[in-house]
């Protein structure tokens, strides 16, 4: 029968032979598969083989457009809330429970890249003595480009400036953005001549998802960093079972060129 190579080595000079149905070339498909398989299944279960979302900066084209939509809970009954925004036709729904707050905003360049990298923003809203804060709903909105703001500042309808209909229409773009970690802290106490405070600082990085080249990019690292423990450990392995001959194979040395110290003419008289 006809042997096939199952094992050679270039510092050994050697080559193994063995049939293509012997136990030694069923024993290398199994040490084949023992190599290549568990470094797979050691970066999968160690979560984080596939990248499904990942963080990046970028230049964006990110700016406050100067457009609040603020409402204060006040109590626990209907109609306890004191609202603003910067939106007339929202304002004149309001009556007697709008109160104007006193806003600053600052965008600040960090890297002095001319691009913005994040917002400052502060609201007080004046109170009476017997007046207290106990729940906000705030909507500041930004321009992206090629997108429209989710609020439609000249609708005359209070439906269309409810918080659970502007939450629902932007869910429904194809592009969001969502204010991650902001570890909010609420004071509690305040004198009578102190207005409510909202003192906020908002990044502007960028989410996406990563494309499909991406994932496998980032997947072949973690699988080859594992597979090349795997290849040195069973690359002993199977020099060990060959030169061992735990199996029974067929050893070819190859023929050594003769060396030309060795070599001579007979001298002819």
């Amino acid at each position: 029968m006809a042997g096939v190579e199952v094992f050679s080595h270039p510092a050994f000079h050697t080559r193994y032979r063995a049939g293509l149905c012997s136990a030694a070339a069923l024993a290398l498909l199994f040490i084949g598969a023992l190599t290549y398989v568990p470094p797979l299944l050691v970066a999968y279960r160690s979560h984080g083989f596939w990248l499904k979302q990942s963080t990046y900066l970028e230049q964006p084209t990110v700016r406050f457009r100067y457009e609040v939509l603020f409402v204060a809970t006040t109590g626990p009954e209907p109609g306890s809330f004191l609202a603003w925004s910067t939106f007339p036709a929202f304002n004149r729904l309001q009556e007697e429970r709008l109160r104007v707050p006193l806003l600053s905003t600052r965008e600040e360049d960090k890297n002095q890249d001319g691009k913005m990298d994040q917002l400052h923003f502060k609201l007080e809203l004046p109170l009476q003595s017997t007046e207290y804060v106990v729940g906000v709903q705030l909507i500041l909105i930004f321009s992206y480009q090629l997108h429209v703001s989710v609020i439609n500042g000249t609708s005359p309808f209070a439906s269309d400036y409810d918080l659970t209909n502007i939450v629902a229409a932007y869910q429904d773009r194809n592009v969001t953005t969502i204010l991650s970690n902001p570890n909010p802290v609420w004071m509690i106490g305040r004198a009578a001549d102190t207005p409510f405070i909202i003192n906020a600082t908002i990044h502007y990085p960028v989410e996406y998802q990563p494309g499909f080249w991406e994932m496998i990019k980032f997947a072949w690292i973690q699988y080859v960093s594992i597979l090349l423990i795997f290849l040195w450990v069973f690359g002993r392995v199977k020099i060990f079972v060959f030169q061992n001959q735990v199996l029974s194979t067929t050893p070819i040395s190859p023929l050594l060129p003769v060396s030309p110290l060795l070599t001579y003419k007979p001298h002819q008289s």
